[in-house]
């Protein structure tokens, strides 16, 4: 049993946490190991109006690259559909050096068909990769286009701590069942992408 307090009275957490449902629900994990890309295409479908993706500790072959994505509609290929987004980051270097919060008008799209930056300038080395989340809202809807935003934490090749967050929309009435993400170069070292859904 737990106990927690508001300031002046005392509850048990377990028997308030019981009143509660389960709002994520776990689906699938995929755990890369020097993998090109990382696609997620099963288990995105009508079930859930919200999915989140959790990234954990995902880590480049390569120095100083992005890490990005994209998605197909149902039947589609490619991961080619068009985007409008935007996105800005804050940094600060290890070293205390300049520290700033910025828009990045190269990290947004304007009907584009690119893979979606999420994070930039991500290192190689141990102590370097990027973590994080990404909400996609009702991507198997026929009627509307489709939201999503994110927000990521990487160490960059420069050793700067970099928070970037990122939303936009996918410009169609199709359905998108499958989502792929990757690096600009080189491979997905390691690191876990978590599919949930949220009832």
């Amino acid at each position: 049993m737990g106990l927690i307090s508001n300031g002046t009275t005392i509850f048990d957490n377990g028997s308030m946490a019981s009143g509660f449902s389960d709002d994520l629900k776990f689906i699938s994990k995929a755990t890369a190991s020097a993998s090109l890309s990382v696609d997620i295409t099963s288990g995105i479908d009508s079930t859930y109006k919200e999915y989140i993706f959790m990234f954990n500790n995902i880590h480049p072959s390569n120095d100083d690259i992005t890490f990005h994505f994209q998605a197909n509609a149902s039947g589609g290929s490619g991961f080619n559909e068009t985007i409008t987004s935007t996105q800005f980051r804050a940094t600060h270097g290890e070293d205390g050096s300049s520290a700033s919060l910025d828009y990045l008008t190269g990290a947004d799209q304007a009907q584009g068909t690119s893979y979606q930056l999420l994070a930039g300038s991500v290192g190689s080395d141990n102590d370097q990769g990027v973590s994080g989340y990404l909400h996609i809202f009702n991507p198997a809807d026929t009627t509307f286009v489709k939201h999503f935003f994110g927000a990521f934490q990487s160490i960059a090749h420069s050793n700067r701590c970099n928070y970037q967050q990122v939303a936009g929309y996918f410009n169609t009435t199709s359905a998108l069942d499958e989502f792929s993400f990757k690096f600009s170069s080189g491979t997905v070292d390691s690191g876990d992408i978590i599919l949930f859904g949220v009832s």
